[in-house]
């Protein structure tokens, strides 16, 4: 470490700007080689857009500063296993973007996640500069983030670190799950694949040895969750490959539906939770192309806006939505109305 501060010392900091980049950019690399295992050359000249050649100067540079690697050229590098760098240091957009970071985590993790978040901010807080603490500490009152958090339930606190625990070690989850559609309770043995957070609610994606098939599980309906001590070996794709895997094999139905200009505004954010495409102007109108997998889910949300909404296509949603009115009125009663915009 010393060699390397003595490097850092006696660079000619007047060099030009091509030689201060690079400077930045060997300290960042250190900082990155920190937090992986290993790290090949390629994603280095990606994360960085540069030539794999420079990346292979730059660690020759490392190397010579005395920074102890291991690897070489089109194997990956890593760090010794002990070796680590000062505390690191936060330019103020970085500190303010963890304030960030802690508001939005806080709201869409569950309990016991937030809680391990918080101790880690708190030990991150810790090496900041004092005006940098400051300005935390200022502005933390300054933002809020306000949205529903389907796991602050203190039942559903351990229920993401034990997944996580049994994707690492590669073990047998046990679980008890009530299903959305059939409201079903059913125990289960599965092998995880991973978790994902969408639409408000965090899901996994598991094989489930009772269907003997992939399953999507959200995880606000695990009733029970435990990870066993029987390993798995079945060899399963990745979170990305499943998923992009899903997006092909679904049967999406084109749908699209007009919307007056004025009343765009209510949708401009809830559109993307329903495969929204792409929108055209007409007249006073806009058009809204959608690609949805589920016509009644689609329906249930499009039925909010009822007044303001027309179907042009498809006829099997337009007759779906006349069908869901008609059910709705009978429920209420029948009774006239003349609609008001404001």
């Amino acid at each position: 470490m010393g060699k390397l501060l003595i490097f850092v010392k006696h660079y000619d900091f007047k060099a030009n700007f091509k030689t201060m980049n690079r400077l930045t950019r060997l300290t960042s690399i250190l900082t990155h080689l920190q937090t992986k295992r290993k790290i090949t050359a390629q994603e280095l000249a990606s994360k960085y857009k540069v030539s794999l050649r420079t990346i292979y100067r730059d660690m020759r540079t490392l190397e010579e500063a005395g920074v102890p690697l291991m690897g070489e050229a089109g194997m990956g590098y890593a760090l010794v296993e002990g070796y680590r760098l000062p505390p690191v240091m936060f330019t103020q957009e970085e500190a303010l973007s963890l304030l960030l970071a802690e508001k939005l985590f806080g709201k869409v993790s569950d309990h016991e996640s937030s809680r391990q978040f918080e101790s880690a901010m708190e030990k991150i807080k810790a090496v900041l500069k004092t005006p940098e603490k400051e300005a935390l500490e200022e502005l933390s009152s300054f933002v809020t983030v306000n949205r529903h958090n389907s796991l602050s339930g203190k039942d559903k606190g351990e229920y993401i670190p034990c997944i996580l625990k049994s994707l690492h070690e590669h073990k047998l989850l046990e679980m008890v799950y009530t299903s959305f559609e059939k409201e079903e309770t059913t125990h289960r043995q599965v092998e995880p694949v991973g978790i994902y957070f969408a639409h408000e609610h965090w899901y996994l994606i598991a094989f489930c040895k009772l269907r003997k098939d992939y399953r999507n599980f959200r995880i606000s309906r695990i009733k029970q969750l435990r990870v066993l001590d029987e390993p798995f070996t079945t060899g399963h794709p990745s979170l990305e490959q499943y998923l992009e895997s899903v997006k092909e094999k679904e049967k999406l139905l084109k749908i699209v539906i007009a919307i007056p200009k004025k009343f765009q505004k209510y949708i401009s954010e809830e559109k993307y939770n329903h495969g929204f495409v792409m929108e055209e102007e007409k007249g006073d109108e806009i058009w809204l192309t959608f690609m949805s997998s589920s016509l009644e889910g689609f329906v249930r949300w499009v039925v909010m806006m009822g007044d303001i909404v027309e179907v042009i296509s498809p006829e099997s949603l337009k007759s779906r939505l006349n069908q869901l009115l008609k059910e709705m009125l009978a429920k209420q009663g029948n009774f006239n109305a003349t609609p008001t915009y404001n």
